[in-house]
C-alpha cells in the first residue's frame, strides 16, 4: 500500500502531525495521503501519561480546541509541591520554585482521551487510521539505507513460528516519508537509529518507569484542580524519583510514581515502592474510602536536550517520545511530542509537493533547532544530571537555582552537563546491596502485582510467540542470577519476569521464565537489564493493555 506519509504510531505527536498534514492539504486546495499504524486496539488504548496537560501545541493545532469539545476538563487550580520523610512532610512555598515548574494554564485530564479525540479529529479529516496494526520491521532500501515504509499486520505465528489457520502474512505499507512515533524505547526507533548512528552526538538516553493508578474517591474528600507533587521518601538521596497525585473528573484522583532507571540497587522494585509510598500520611488520606479502578506503567525518556538524537533520516522522521522530548522537571511531554509531530509534518508536506521522496528532511531539524521546544529543553537541560551526580536535594537545589537564573534573566549557564551512561550499566551488583522486604500489600491502599495486571486489561494472543526475546537464554541464569540477583523479576510492574526453582526451599535448579501474556508494553526490561539481553518487539497487534481514562 502506497501513501504520502505513513505515520507509526496513534499518538500525540503521530496524530498532530497527520492532522497537520492534512491540515496544510485543505488550505492549499492540494490532497495528501496520510495512514496512521497503532498497535492497540483502539486509538489511545496504550496512552498512559499523569496527566497535566499543557495546551500550548494543541492551541496550535486547534485554536478552537474547546469549542470542538477536546477533553481537557480540569484547570489546575492548586499546586503543591512537597517532600517526603518516613511519617512528615514539608510543603515548599511555591513560590520558591521557578515559574517554568508551575502549572497555570495547564489542564488535569487523561491523555489517552485526549489521543482518542485527536483520532476522531484525524478520520475526520481523511486521515487512514489503522488501529490493530502493530508495524513489526521496516522496509528498508538497502543500497541506500532509506527507510521505504514497514511491515505491519503479521497474525497467527503460533509460539513455534509456524502459521497457524489464522495466518495473515502482514503487509508493506510505503510511503515517501515515515514518521516513527512509537513512544518510548520504540523497536523500529531503536533500529533506525543504530542504523543511521543518529545518537552518535548526543549523550546516551535516560529513562524513568512511570507507574499510575487511577481512583475514585468520596465526592467529600474531592479537591478538583488540585495538582501535588512529591520528592524523597520512600527513595534515598540517590534513587531519583517522586510522585504526582491530580484531582479531576468524576471524583477521580491520578495517582502515580516514578522512579528513575539509573537506580543501582538490583534490589529495588519500583512497583512496590510505588505501593509503600501510598501509605504515607500525606497521600492515605486522599484515597481512603476510595476504589482502584485502573493500573498501568510506561517508561519515560528523561535525557532531555542533550540526549535528543538527530531527528531526520533518509525516508522519515522521528517524533515525540521515539525522540526524547519530555521536560522533567515540568513532568510535561505531551505538548513537545505534539509540536514536533507538526513540525515535521510541515517539512514533509513542503517536500511531498516539491515532487521528493526519500531524502532526509533538513527542513524539520533545523524547525526544532527554532522552535520553543528546542528553548524549553535546553532551559532545563541540567536538571536531570544534577539529580543523578549530587542526589535529591543538592542536585535538585542546583536545578531549581539554574532555572530560576535562566528565567529570571534569558541567560543559559555556560556548560551543558553529558549524561555519561546507561541506565543498565549504572546497575550495582548485588553484593553491594541488602535484599529487601516490602510489607505485604493490604489490599485497600497496596495491592500485588496480578492483581494490578488484571485491571490494566492486558490481553495477549495465549499461541503467538513470546514478543520479549532473549538474546542469549543461558543469561538470566549464569550471568544475571548470580551477579545481580536477576532484577527483571523486580524491575517489571507486572510480573512478567521470574525465577523458579525445583526446590524452592533449597534453591535448586533455577530457571528463567518469562510470562509474556502480562506485558503491559512499559519497555522497562529492555531498557534496565543489565547485560542488555532483554529485547522488546511488538507483539500482535491489538495485545496489550487498554486503558480507559488513563
Amino acid at each position: 500500500m502506497e501513501y504520502d506519509v505513513v505515520i507509526v504510531g496513534g499518538g500525540p505527536a503521530g496524530l498532530s502531525a497527520a492532522i497537520r498534514l492534512k491540515q496544510k492539504a485543505e488550505a492549499e486546495g492540494k490532497e495528501i495521503n496520510v495512514a496512521v499504524l497503532e498497535k492497540s486496539a483502539e486509538v489511545g488504548g496504550h496512552i498512559l501519561s499523569g496527566a497535566v496537560i499543557d495546551p500550548k501545541a494543541l492551541a496550535e493545532l486547534f485554536p478552537d480546541w474547546k469549542e470542538r469539545g477536546a477533553p481537557l476538563e480540569t484547570l489546575v487550580t492548586q499546586d503543591r509541591f512537597m517532600v517526603l520523610g518516613p511519617a512528615g512532610q514539608i510543603s515548599l512555598p511555591m513560590p520558591m520554585l521557578p515559574p517554568i515548574m508551575h502549572n497555570d494554564g495547564c489542564y488535569i485530564a487523561s491523555l489517552g482521551n485526549l489521543t482518542r479525540w485527536l483520532g476522531e479529529q484525524a478520520e475526520a479529516m481523511g486521515v487512514e487510521v489503522y488501529p490493530g496494526m502493530a508495524a513489526s520491521h521496516v522496509v528498508w532500501e538497502e543500497e541506500t539505507g532509506r527507510v521505504k515504509g514497514v511491515v505491519a499486520g503479521v497474525f497467527g505465528i503460533d509460539k513455534h513460528g509456524a502459521p497457524t489457520g489464522d495466518f495473515q502474512p502482514g503487509i508493506e505499507l510505503h510511503g515517501k516519508y515515515v514518521f516513527i512515533a512509537e513512544g518510548v524505547r520504540g523497536s523500529l526507533a531503536k533500529t533506525i537509529i543504530a542504523r543511521h548512528k543518529l545518537a552518535k552526538d548526543s549523550s546516551p538516553q535516560k529513562f524513568g518507569i512511570g507507574l499510575k493508578e487511577l481512583w475514585q474517591i468520596p465526592a467529600e474528600k474531592h479537591r478538583p484542580g488540585l495538582a501535588q507533587h512529591t520528592t524523597g521518601w520512600p527513595l534515598d538521596e540517590f534513587t531519583g524519583g517522586g510522585s504526582f497525585m491530580y484531582h479531576f473528573g468524576d471524583n477521580y484522583v491520578a495517582i502515580g510514581y516514578v522512579v528513575h532507571l539509573n537506580y543501582k540497587d538490583p534490589f529495588l522494585s519500583p512497583f512496590d515502592e510505588f505501593q509503600r509510598f501510598k501509605h504515607h500520611p500525606a497521600v492515605a488520606e486522599h484515597l481512603e474510602g476510595g476504589t482502584r479502578i485502573s493500573y498501568g506503567a510506561r517508561a519515560i525518556t528523561e535525557g532531555g536536550f542533550q540526549s535528543v538524537p538527530k531527528l531526520a533520516f533518509p525516508g522519515g522522521a522521528l517524533i515525540g517520545c521515539s525522540a526524547g522530548f519530555v521536560n522533567v522537571p515540568r513532568i510535561k511531554g505531551s505538548h513537545n511530542a505534539m509540536k514536533t509531530g507538526m513540525l515535521a509534518a510541515e517539512a514533509a508536506y513542503d517536500a511531498v509537493m516539491a515532487g521528493r521522496e526519500g531524502d532526509v528532511l533538513d527542513a524539520y531539524q533545523a524547525a526544532y533547532e527554532k522552535s520553543w521546544v528546542y528553548k524549553e529543553l535546553k532551559a532545563v537541560r541540567n536538571a536531570k544530571p544534577y539529580l543523578s551526580k549530587f542526589g535529591t536535594t543538592l542536585g535538585g537545589a542546583l536545578g531549581v537555582a539554574e532555572m530560576w537564573l535562566t528565567g529570571l534573566t534569558g541567560l543559559t549557564t555556560p556548560w551543558t552537563l553529558k549524561h555519561t551512561k546507561t541506565d543498565a550499566a549504572s546497575t550495582e551488583p548485588a553484593s553491594k546491596h541488602k535484599p529487601r522486604v516490602y510489607p505485604k500489600p493490604d489490599g485497600k491502599l497496596s495491592f500485588d502485582k496480578l492483581s494490578s495486571v488484571f485491571i490494566s486489561n492486558t490481553n495477549h494472543a495465549e499461541e503467538q510467540p513470546a514478543h520479549l526475546k532473549l538474546l542469549d537464554p543461558s543469561v538470566p541464569i549464569q550471568v544475571n542470577l548470580p551477579k545481580y540477583g536477576e532484577p527483571a523479576r523486580l524491575y517489571c510492574p507486572a510480573g512478567v519476569y521470574e525465577v523458579v526453582y525445583a526446590d524452592e526451599v533449597a534453591r535448586t535448579d533455577p530457571k528463567f521464565v518469562i510470562n509474556a501474556q502480562n506485558c503491559v508494553h512499559c519497555k522497562t526490561c529492555d531498557i534496565k537489564d543489565p547485560s542488555q539481553n532483554i529485547v522488546w518487539t511488538t507483539p500482535e497487534g491489538g495485545g496489550g493493555p487498554n486503558y480507559p481514562n488513563m
